[in-house]
């Protein structure tokens, strides 16, 4: 794989998304994109899906860490939430159509969002782009101080994962 398709780019959150206007205020948004190849699924429940299932190892010992501290303050652990039905991972799916997906969780704390949105036309190549966004609000001290911590490793979390996504090959269109 060419490392072009390897490159994750900070853009902003696309006002095309349906999260963009999402929470007033917003205590955090950011977005990252990279490039599929062509031939890759567009499906972004697919896409989602991939991503969340094929995550570098360090970053499952990042959630173990995440919820053995955050049970102590009652929060939900990401191990529990993967357990429920009708998740992509650990996150409740919220909405879907051809082109996004949106993903998230409310708890007491804060709530966020996850898009996954795939461009609707294809580059000259025949690839397109998927761009990963977030977006939190956070309700509490509890959530702020949450967010503080997190929002570091959030971001390193969703850049490794695009990238291993690129490197180990995106599913195929059908």
């Amino acid at each position: 794989m060419p490392r072009k398709y390897e490159r994750v780019l900070s853009v902003p959150v696309p006002p095309r998304s349906g999260i963009t206007h999402l929470y007033t205020p917003m205590n955090l948004a950011d977005a990252f994109a990279i490039r599929l190849p062509a031939g890759t699924s567009v499906d972004p429940d697919l896409l989602a899906r991939f991503i969340l299932s094929h995550q570098p190892a360090w970053i499952g010992w990042l959630l173990t860490v995440r919820d053995t501290v955050v049970v102590c303050f009652g929060l939900k652990t990401a191990r529990h939430l993967a357990s429920l039905a009708g998740r992509v991972g650990a996150f409740q799916v919220y909405s879907t159509d051809r082109t996004e997906i949106v993903l998230g969780e409310d708890d007491a704390h804060l709530d966020f969002r996850i898009s996954v949105l795939c461009s609707e036309e294809a580059e000259p190549e025949g690839g397109h782009h998927l761009v990963f966004s977030t977006v939190v609000q956070y309700h509490n001290r509890l959530g702020r101080a949450y967010l503080f911590v997190i929002a570091p490793f959030h971001r390193l979390v969703v850049k490794a994962s695009l990238r291993r996504a690129a490197r180990i090959g995106w599913p195929l269109a059908s």
